[in-house]
């Protein structure tokens, strides 16, 4: 096997013989095969979506198999066969409704094309972008398809609560076709990626419509993180339909809900507050599950990526129930009916007959500062800016992770001078979320927008900012990026906000193993990306004396 797409791989290079995520390279081999298929599928239904003829269907397999192989998803074999088999159907199915129109398809390497997985196995070593010989080329695309993973994360979430645009799937679709190109250049791919974080602007606008629409707007909420004395069901990911669901189904059932990880900001919305069972936040990120889920005692359901294989040694793998793109061995999995809704019955009643959580800490944390929320608060943040109050807004999104460097980032909260701000949106957060950082007149020192995708919030309580002081840019503003990566929606985020100009972002706390020398020198050139250093340097860098 051969993986480099998250933060943690092995050496900074790429795991080659296990993943560090608990991949094995079985699993590896599953989905390269099935990124394979799905870049065929892509490039059919591009062809068939210039004639109106594009296959809603294929927009939806293309979109969960990017998703399923997302890190920390999906480790189960017989679940990515299944993704495989149906892309390949699908495949078949686009090829006939291409000869049966006579739309021509584009000219792609015969893997676009074959038809069964037999058939693309013989072609992936030779086409397969991995097998690209120059390393700028192969970053570039691995930069695409990386953005286009978490692209695709995000519009499920909105397609699960009915909201979907064709706009979105067209970048995706026509993204992972030009991949699988062998003539394509540096300059072209640079467009692309570009063109990529686009869509990622696109995508993020359209699940936080879905989002507010559905439950609506965020607004500041405390959360308590101890426990109460009934059963209880840790649900985490993101997907807020699935949450819904369950608070619905699990209601007076004598169990309580509580969020996990980037499900904290579900605690945000005005929907979920009806219910007197949704209780508070358990645990923190998703890295720390393999503890924490020990003293929880009860079940667990995850909605989307950020599942961890256990230790061998673990008591709870058989309380733990998957959904969606989620799988791993050992656990239980819940599919939707065919009008999308989800049965979660055995789960509650197996939540029934456990003990409470044990309480691993208490107090309250803050949350909720969405766009719609920060903005009503525009008129006293102005006046803070303008009495000199507050001088800068620090954007630290992104992710959390294992490696002690992670460090860094509580280090970095801790010695921000006190008239600065973090905006923040992710698991990121909780490396300074339970700090006692205070508030500047009231405003909390911590704006937490919410989950990973929130992070166009952000943008938003920029461009709101930049109308209001009267400068020209965002760049213009007192806000600095420092913003931590860990998988592929992360990636998604930063090309969103270069695709929007956003200059001068710090990210680390490593940079990813395919951004080659190159393509770092040009992203610095035409953004100025810098990496961290020490805390101390990047202090004085961003924020100054």
């Amino acid at each position: 096997m051969f993986c480099y797409q998250c933060q943690e791989t092995a050496r900074g290079k790429g795991c080659e013989l296990r993943g560090v995520c608990g991949k094995m390279p079985a699993t590896s081999a599953r989905m390269d095969l099935l990124l394979y298929a799905v870049r065929g599928v892509a490039a059919i239904n591009r062809a068939l979506r210039k004639e109106g003829l594009a296959s809603r269907e294929a927009s939806h397999e293309i979109i969960d198999a990017l998703f399923t192989t997302i890190t920390n998803a999906n480790f189960d074999d017989a679940s990515l066969d299944d993704f495989i088999l149906r892309a390949f159907e699908i495949k078949k199915s686009l090829l006939a409704t291409a000869g049966a129109n006579g739309v021509a398809l584009p000219d792609l390497p015969q893997i676009a094309f074959s038809a069964t997985p037999d058939e693309a196995k013989e072609y992936e070593s030779v086409t397969g972008v991995l097998a690209e010989p120059d390393e700028d080329i192969r970053g570039l695309k691995q930069l695409a398809i990386y953005g286009c993973k978490g692209m695709a994360a995000y519009a499920r979430h909105a397609a699960n609560l009915g909201y979907e645009d064709d706009a979105v799937y067209e970048v995706i679709e026509n993204a992972m076709a030009e991949t699988a190109r062998t003539d394509i250049g540096i300059d072209e791919l640079l467009k692309l990626v570009l063109y990529v974080g686009d869509g990622g602007v696109k995508v993020m606008a359209l699940l936080d419509k879905a989002n507010t629409e559905s439950y609506g707007n965020p607004e500041i909420t405390k959360v308590d993180i101890g426990v109460r004395d009934r059963p209880g069901i840790l649900i985490s990911g993101h997907d807020l339909k699935d949450l819904e669901e369950l608070l619905e189904q699990s209601a007076g059932k004598g169990v309580d809900v509580y969020t996990h990880s980037e499900m904290l900001p579900g605690q945000y919305y005005p929907a979920f507050k009806k219910y007197p069972h949704f209780a508070g936040n358990y645990g923190n990120a998703w890295w720390k599950q393999t503890d924490e889920f020990e003293t929880f005692n009860g079940v667990f359901l995850f909605t989307s990526n950020c599942i961890v294989p256990p230790r061998k040694n673990c008591t709870y793998l058989d309380r733990v129930y998957t959904t969606g793109v989620v799988a791993m061995p050992g656990t239980h999995h819940i599919e939707a009916d065919p009008d999308g809704k989800k049965d979660f019955s055995a789960l509650i009643e197996r939540a029934q007959t456990c003990p409470p959580p044990t309480e691993i800490e208490h107090g309250q944390i803050v949350g909720g500062f969405a766009h719609h929320q920060v903005i009503s608060l525009a008129p006293k943040i102005i006046d803070l800016i303008g009495r000199g109050k507050i001088r800068k807004f620090v954007v630290m999104a992104g992710c959390d992770g294992r490696f002690p460097s992670r460090s860094y980032y509580t280090d970095f909260a801790k010695a921000l001078p006190e008239d600065c701000v973090i905006l923040t949106a992710g698991c990121a957060k909780y490396r300074y979320n339970k700090l006692p950082l205070g508030d500047i007149e009231g405003v909390p020192r911590v704006l937490d927008a919410g989950q990973c995708n929130d992070s166009y919030s952000l943008v938003r309580i920029a461009l709101a900012l930049k109308d209001a002081l009267g400068v020209e840019s965002v760049n213009d503003l007192p806000i600095v990026y420092n913003i931590a990566w860990y998988e592929q929606k992360a990636v998604i985020v930063l090309l969103a906000l270069l695709s929007l100009g956003v200059q001068d972002i710090h990210t680390g706390p490593t940079l990813p193993a395919f951004f080659t020398p190159d393509i770092l020198k040009v992203l610095q050139e035409k953004f100025n990306i810098g990496t961290i250093s020490t805390v101390e340097e990047d202090i004085a860098n961003l924020i100054g004396k």
